[in-house]
Protein backbone atom coordinates (compact mmCIF):
# COMPACT_ATOMS: atom_id res chain seq x y z
CA UNK A 1 0.00 0.00 0.00
CA UNK A 2 1.66 3.18 -1.01
CA UNK A 3 1.69 6.09 1.55
CA UNK A 4 2.66 8.93 -0.62
CA UNK A 5 1.01 12.26 -0.41
CA UNK A 6 -2.08 13.13 -2.66
CA UNK A 7 -0.52 14.26 -6.18
CA UNK A 8 -3.70 16.43 -6.78
CA UNK A 9 -2.65 20.34 -7.38
CA UNK A 10 -5.98 21.44 -4.92
CA UNK A 11 -4.81 21.97 -1.46
CA UNK A 12 -6.25 19.47 1.44
CA UNK A 13 -9.74 20.32 2.81
CA UNK A 14 -9.84 20.74 6.79
CA UNK A 15 -11.59 17.51 6.54
CA UNK A 16 -9.12 16.30 5.01
CA UNK A 17 -6.20 17.16 7.09
CA UNK A 18 -8.63 15.91 10.08
CA UNK A 19 -8.58 12.15 8.44
CA UNK A 20 -4.81 12.12 8.94
CA UNK A 21 -4.66 14.18 12.14
CA UNK A 22 -3.49 12.14 15.66
CA UNK A 23 -5.59 13.62 18.26
CA UNK A 24 -3.21 14.30 20.92
CA UNK A 25 -3.22 14.49 24.84
CA UNK A 26 0.31 13.77 26.75
CA UNK A 27 0.22 16.23 29.29
CA UNK A 28 0.99 15.13 32.70
CA UNK A 29 -1.30 16.54 34.45
CA UNK A 30 -4.29 15.18 31.95
CA UNK A 31 -7.30 13.71 33.82
CA UNK A 32 -9.54 11.09 33.13
CA UNK A 33 -12.31 13.69 32.40
CA UNK A 34 -9.83 15.78 30.33
CA UNK A 35 -8.99 12.45 28.45
CA UNK A 36 -12.85 11.76 28.05
CA UNK A 37 -13.39 15.30 26.75
CA UNK A 38 -10.70 14.66 24.27
CA UNK A 39 -12.41 11.39 22.37
CA UNK A 40 -15.61 13.69 21.89
CA UNK A 41 -13.70 16.34 20.60
CA UNK A 42 -12.04 13.63 17.66
CA UNK A 43 -15.33 12.16 16.88
CA UNK A 44 -17.06 15.67 16.24
CA UNK A 45 -14.23 17.32 14.52
CA UNK A 46 -13.61 13.41 12.58
CA UNK A 47 -9.90 13.45 13.31
CA UNK A 48 -8.17 9.86 12.78
CA UNK A 49 -7.46 9.03 16.32
CA UNK A 50 -6.49 9.99 19.85
CA UNK A 51 -2.84 9.80 20.84
CA UNK A 52 -2.76 9.29 24.70
CA UNK A 53 -0.14 8.43 27.60
CA UNK A 54 -0.52 4.53 28.41
CA UNK A 55 -1.81 4.97 31.74
CA UNK A 56 -5.06 7.18 30.53
CA UNK A 57 -6.19 3.51 28.68
CA UNK A 58 -8.50 1.78 28.44
CA UNK A 59 -10.44 4.29 26.41
CA UNK A 60 -14.18 4.46 25.78
CA UNK A 61 -14.59 4.98 22.10
CA UNK A 62 -18.41 5.61 20.80
CA UNK A 63 -19.12 3.06 18.57
CA UNK A 64 -19.54 3.45 15.14
CA UNK A 65 -17.08 6.48 15.46
CA UNK A 66 -14.25 4.64 13.69
CA UNK A 67 -11.61 6.31 16.16
CA UNK A 68 -7.97 4.91 16.03
CA UNK A 69 -6.31 4.67 19.77
CA UNK A 70 -2.72 5.71 19.52
CA UNK A 71 -0.40 5.56 22.59
CA UNK A 72 2.95 6.38 23.15
CA UNK A 73 6.02 4.87 24.64
CA UNK A 74 9.71 5.40 26.05
CA UNK A 75 8.02 9.01 26.32
CA UNK A 76 9.09 11.83 26.08
CA UNK A 77 13.03 10.89 26.37
CA UNK A 78 13.58 7.40 25.08
CA UNK A 79 16.03 6.63 27.95
CA UNK A 80 14.08 3.35 28.45
CA UNK A 81 15.59 -0.07 28.41
CA UNK A 82 14.31 -2.04 25.49
CA UNK A 83 12.69 -4.25 27.75
CA UNK A 84 10.85 -1.70 29.63
CA UNK A 85 9.67 -0.29 26.11
CA UNK A 86 8.57 -3.13 25.10
CA UNK A 87 6.54 -4.34 28.14
CA UNK A 88 4.86 -0.91 28.06
CA UNK A 89 3.78 -1.35 24.53
CA UNK A 90 2.83 -4.99 24.90
CA UNK A 91 0.56 -3.39 28.02
CA UNK A 92 -0.87 -0.97 26.20
CA UNK A 93 -2.22 -2.98 23.22
CA UNK A 94 -3.40 -5.18 25.61
CA UNK A 95 -5.74 -2.70 27.16
CA UNK A 96 -7.07 -1.40 23.26
CA UNK A 97 -4.22 1.01 21.93
CA UNK A 98 -4.29 -0.29 18.29
CA UNK A 99 -0.96 2.21 17.26
CA UNK A 100 2.05 2.75 19.60
CA UNK A 101 4.40 5.41 19.47
CA UNK A 102 7.78 4.82 20.16
CA UNK A 103 10.94 7.50 21.18
CA UNK A 104 13.93 5.59 20.02
CA UNK A 105 16.80 6.26 22.12
CA UNK A 106 18.26 9.85 20.88
CA UNK A 107 21.59 9.48 22.26
CA UNK A 108 22.33 6.62 20.71
CA UNK A 109 21.25 8.05 16.80
CA UNK A 110 23.70 11.19 17.77
CA UNK A 111 26.39 8.65 18.67
CA UNK A 112 25.40 6.90 14.91
CA UNK A 113 24.96 3.64 16.79
CA UNK A 114 22.36 2.96 14.48
CA UNK A 115 22.12 -0.90 15.46
CA UNK A 116 21.67 0.14 19.02
CA UNK A 117 18.77 2.22 17.65
CA UNK A 118 17.25 -0.98 15.22
CA UNK A 119 17.39 -3.24 18.07
CA UNK A 120 15.55 -0.70 20.30
CA UNK A 121 12.77 -0.53 17.91
CA UNK A 122 12.68 -4.31 16.65
CA UNK A 123 12.38 -5.16 20.58
CA UNK A 124 8.96 -3.15 20.60
CA UNK A 125 8.36 -4.76 16.99
CA UNK A 126 8.18 -8.16 18.44
CA UNK A 127 6.08 -7.05 21.58
CA UNK A 128 3.26 -5.66 19.33
CA UNK A 129 3.03 -7.99 15.83
CA UNK A 130 0.76 -6.44 13.61
CA UNK A 131 -1.79 -5.24 13.10
CA UNK A 132 -0.69 -3.06 15.89
CA UNK A 133 0.67 0.07 14.09
CA UNK A 134 4.24 1.11 15.38
CA UNK A 135 5.62 4.60 14.45
CA UNK A 136 9.06 5.55 15.89
CA UNK A 137 10.35 9.08 17.03
CA UNK A 138 13.31 9.89 16.36
CA UNK A 139 13.15 13.80 17.62
CA UNK A 140 14.33 14.97 14.11
CA UNK A 141 15.54 18.55 15.23
CA UNK A 142 18.02 17.19 17.75
CA UNK A 143 20.23 15.01 14.81
CA UNK A 144 21.62 16.31 11.80
CA UNK A 145 20.81 14.67 8.46
CA UNK A 146 23.26 12.09 8.41
CA UNK A 147 21.82 11.34 11.96
CA UNK A 148 17.98 11.18 10.25
CA UNK A 149 18.55 9.33 7.76
CA UNK A 150 20.11 6.52 9.41
CA UNK A 151 17.48 6.89 11.91
CA UNK A 152 14.85 6.55 9.67
CA UNK A 153 16.99 3.87 8.15
CA UNK A 154 17.14 1.47 11.38
CA UNK A 155 12.90 2.00 11.61
CA UNK A 156 12.94 0.41 8.00
CA UNK A 157 15.05 -2.33 9.14
CA UNK A 158 13.19 -3.13 12.49
CA UNK A 159 9.44 -3.30 10.89
CA UNK A 160 8.16 -0.11 11.66
CA UNK A 161 5.21 1.03 9.55
CA UNK A 162 5.89 5.15 10.50
CA UNK A 163 8.33 7.36 11.33
CA UNK A 164 7.88 10.37 13.50
CA UNK A 165 9.84 13.41 13.64
CA UNK A 166 9.16 14.66 17.26
CA UNK A 167 7.98 14.59 20.77
CA UNK A 168 6.73 17.94 21.18
CA UNK A 169 8.67 18.19 24.16
CA UNK A 170 11.97 18.32 23.41
CA UNK A 171 13.50 22.18 23.84
CA UNK A 172 15.68 21.93 20.14
CA UNK A 173 11.74 21.96 18.60
CA UNK A 174 9.18 19.71 16.47
CA UNK A 175 8.46 19.19 13.45
CA UNK A 176 10.37 21.34 10.21
CA UNK A 177 9.55 20.86 6.53
CA UNK A 178 13.29 19.74 5.96
CA UNK A 179 13.20 16.84 8.60
CA UNK A 180 9.68 15.48 6.80
CA UNK A 181 10.79 15.64 3.17
CA UNK A 182 14.41 14.10 4.48
CA UNK A 183 12.48 11.49 6.14
CA UNK A 184 10.09 11.07 2.98
CA UNK A 185 12.86 10.68 0.88
CA UNK A 186 14.54 8.05 3.07
CA UNK A 187 11.82 5.61 3.46
CA UNK A 188 10.21 6.24 0.35
CA UNK A 189 6.40 4.50 0.05
CA UNK A 190 7.56 2.29 2.01
CA UNK A 191 6.57 4.13 5.57
CA UNK A 192 4.50 6.51 6.54
CA UNK A 193 5.73 10.00 7.92
CA UNK A 194 4.25 11.78 10.75
CA UNK A 195 5.37 15.55 11.31
CA UNK A 196 4.28 16.41 15.16
CA UNK A 197 5.32 19.33 17.10
CA UNK A 198 4.55 22.66 16.30
CA UNK A 199 1.59 21.52 13.44
CA UNK A 200 -0.55 24.48 14.00
CA UNK A 201 -2.42 25.78 11.52
CA UNK A 202 -3.81 24.72 8.32
CA UNK A 203 -1.33 26.49 6.09
CA UNK A 204 1.26 24.83 8.94
CA UNK A 205 -0.48 21.13 7.82
CA UNK A 206 -0.51 21.52 4.10
CA UNK A 207 3.27 22.40 4.27
CA UNK A 208 3.90 19.06 6.38
CA UNK A 209 1.75 17.05 3.99
CA UNK A 210 3.45 18.98 1.10
CA UNK A 211 7.02 18.11 1.74
CA UNK A 212 5.38 14.22 2.50
CA UNK A 213 3.76 13.57 6.00
CA UNK A 214 0.96 10.89 5.44
CA UNK A 215 -0.34 11.96 9.50
CA UNK A 216 0.11 14.74 11.75
CA UNK A 217 -0.16 14.68 15.72
CA UNK A 218 -1.66 17.61 16.70
CA UNK A 219 -2.96 19.00 20.04
CA UNK A 220 -4.87 22.14 19.24
CA UNK A 221 -7.00 20.13 16.36
CA UNK A 222 -10.14 22.45 16.86
CA UNK A 223 -7.97 25.84 16.11
CA UNK A 224 -6.02 24.44 13.42
CA UNK A 225 -9.52 22.87 11.86
CA UNK A 226 -10.99 26.11 11.81
CA UNK A 227 -14.10 24.21 13.14
CA UNK A 228 -16.96 26.10 15.50
CA UNK A 229 -18.94 23.45 17.26
CA UNK A 230 -20.36 22.94 20.94
CA UNK A 231 -17.96 20.38 22.41
CA UNK A 232 -15.93 22.61 24.77
CA UNK A 233 -11.98 22.63 23.64
CA UNK A 234 -9.14 20.16 25.60
CA UNK A 235 -6.17 21.60 27.19
CA UNK A 236 -3.43 21.76 24.72
CA UNK A 237 -0.78 19.31 24.98
CA UNK A 238 2.02 21.25 24.05
CA UNK A 239 2.92 18.42 21.13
Amino acid sequence: MSVSPSASASPASPTEIAAIIDHTLLKPEATDADVEALVAEAVDLGTYSVCVSPSMLPLEIPAGSGLTIAVVCGFPSGKHTSLVKAAEAAESVALGADEVDMVIDVGAAKAKEFDRVEADIAAVRAAIPHPTLLKVIIESAVLDDDEIVGACRAAVAAGADFVKTSTGFHPAGGATEHAVRLMRETVGDALGVKASGGVRTLDDARRMMAAGATRLGVSGSRALLGADTAVAPTASAGY
